[in-house]
């Protein structure tokens, strides 16, 4: 299926602009112009839409709750699973080394790629027509939303409760380093001094590795 016919189905948008599409689906590798500078357009408006989502959608919420609502619905990995259930991958135009590297299944690829998309709508469209995307891509993660309290990311979590307890912060060290440069594997142990407590996880970075790691640590903590 053509890109502008995949828009229109899978977004419910039919694109005026077929090259600024086109561009919005051209990852670097493939050349220029690419949709780098889309991608930073369209990561302004999607923070927007999705904050105004989640402004009437929690009437009661603080600013630190709707903050993190908003960052767990706009981070590279939420992004990159919406982006693999409309079929994005499908479309990007990427060079011979990404393509063969399996970058059209490339979590930060696909991250950036949906931000360029919704640039590309917000320039041919408008505002109100990238809104219409968000809410259709949004709506059910939103309406799933646990409580802001469980939101916080594991390592936060953690701190809070060693620290409401009166023992030292949790002290993390990367293990080893796998794969190739642009798969790497990060083993990493959380140790908590003190308590006798270490627990060791892997992940696709350093960060996801400690917030694994974290929250195997809190488990055995409950």
């Amino acid at each position: 299926m053509p890109a502008a016919g995949w828009l229109a189905e899978r977004l419910g948008v039919e694109p005026g602009d077929a090259g600024l599409l086109a561009r919005a689906l051209t990852h670097r590798s493939h050349g220029s112009p690419n949709n780098e500078r889309l991608e930073y357009l369209g990561d302004a408006v999607l923070t927007f839409v999705v904050a105004e989502m989640l402004y009437r959608s929690f009437p009661d919420a603080s600013e630190g709750e709707l903050s993190r609502y908003r960052a767990t619905l706009v981070s590279g990995e939420a992004l990159a699973g919406i982006a693999a259930s409309i079929g994005l991958g499908e479309h990007l135009r990427l060079g011979e080394g990404e393509m063969k590297s399996g970058g059209h299944r490339r979590a930060t690829i696909l991250a950036d790629a949906l931000e360029a998309v919704f640039g590309a709508i917000y320039l041919d469209l408008g505002l109100g027509a990238a809104r219409r995307v968000a809410e259709r891509l949004f709506h059910p993660s939103i309406a799933a939303l646990p409580s802001a309290a469980e939101l916080k990311d594991p390592k936060t979590r953690l701190q809070e409760w060693l620290q409401g307890r009166g023992h030292p912060l949790p002290a993390y060290t990367v293990l080893e380093v796998s794969g190739e440069p642009h798969e790497q594997r990060f083993r990493v142990q959380c140790e908590v001094p003190g308590l006798g407590l270490a627990a060791v996880a892997e992940g696709s970075s350093r960060r996801r590795a400690e917030q694994v790691a974290a929250q195997a640590a809190l488990e055995r903590l409950a």
